[in-house]
């Protein structure tokens, strides 16, 4: 199927997610491996269990200071440039009568700055499915202030998700106080925004899973505004925490950074076992000289093109990030 951006046909899937407590994921990408792994996992997980259709949601930055995928998402570094060929990307893996025609994907701009990105919300949104609207990083009433005045510039052409707090960087000083329920109530009915992204002990950019996901924080939103919570920074906390998501009122999860933290291990793991023939035996040896590898790795084998091609090394990520991707639709689409 085409992507899905008319506003009434996304809130449809959100509906039918609801009816079967599913939590749509919501994956972030730079990079065309990243995205077809996302889709890619999807379609199978229609196919192994005899699904029509199955929804995801394919998201990327733009000017977003943190980290600006849109930007990574070309040599060039243009954001513009990124964009198109993000959107490029999705438009020809998803045409008709390719291979992915199983996949209701949905297209979603994740945090979109209040100042930064301007421009891009004064423009044609109509593409995309969905939008977080970002002004949380401003005091509360002048975040509530412009979101308001983006929803009603924009609210009947795309679904929108607000912040009514900042989600931090994993590692970095600032540490945000866990959203009270009163403060999300109170920050969406002044808003109108469709979902809200709140604070629930998550953080972006974690290198590992060790934060804890308050979801008795969530639950208490839940029972004020309903199953309509955001949860940002996924990655900072173990799967084990974030099973029952629907039942706590979140009905999307943005993910990113496990994505590429967990699938580069396996890539250096590749490019060991193989280092020969990926770097050639002059490499290995001097490396082998220097410590950095053991003698193990020093098979004499010449260069080949099953290693050392950008193709291969991207594989070896594609087949990771799948993995990864097929798990989270395991845990959060119940069938």
């Amino acid at each position: 199927m085409p992507i899905i951006s008319e506003r009434e046909k996304v809130l449809n899937i959100y509906q039918k997610a609801a009816k079967k407590g599913w939590v749509i994921p919501c994956f972030c990408t730079e990079n065309l491996t990243t995205t077809e792994a996302i889709i890619s996992a999807a379609g199978e997980f229609a196919k192994d269990n005899q699904l029509e259709q199955v929804p995801v949601t394919l998201a990327i930055t733009v000017r977003y200071g943190h980290r600006s995928q849109s930007e990574n998402y070309t040599h060039s570094r243009n954001w513009e440039t990124g964009l198109k060929l993000f959107q490029a990307d999705a438009k020809v893996l998803m045409r008709e009568g390719g291979d992915y025609e199983n996949v209701d994907l949905l297209l979603h701009l994740d945090h979109v700055q209040h100042d930064l990105d301007a421009e891009l919300c004064k423009s044609d949104l109509s593409a995309f499915s969905t939008i977080m609207y970002d002004a949380s990083t401003l005091p509360l009433e002048e975040n509530i202030a412009k979101t308001r005045a983006f929803v009603e510039q924009k609210g009947q052409e795309i679904m929108i998700e607000g912040a009514c707090d900042e989600i931090v960087d994993a590692g970095g000083e600032a540490h945000n106080d866990i959203t009270a329920a009163d403060k999300c109530a109170d920050y969406m009915k002044r808003t109108s925004v469709d979902m809200v992204v709140a604070n629930l002990g998550t953080e972006h950019r974690a290198s590992g899973k060790d934060l804890k996901y308050h979801g008795e924080a969530a639950r208490a939103i839940k029972e004020l505004i309903g199953p309509k919570i955001v949860l940002h920074g996924t990655s900072s906390v173990s799967n084990e925490q974030v099973r029952k998501l629907f039942e706590d009122g979140v009905c999307k999860v943005n993910i990113w950074t496990a994505l590429e933290r967990d699938a580069s291990p396996k890539l250096l793991e590749f490019l060991v076992r193989n280092a020969s023939k990926a770097a050639g035996p002059e490499m290995v040896e001097r490396l082998v000289k220097e410590g950095y590898l053991t003698e193990k790795c020093a098979t004499g084998e010449k260069e080949t093109l099953t290693v050392f091609t950008t193709a291969a090394r991207q594989d070896v990520v594609f087949q990771m990030m799948k993995e990864m991707v097929r798990e989270y639709l395991d845990m959060w689409y119940f069938l």
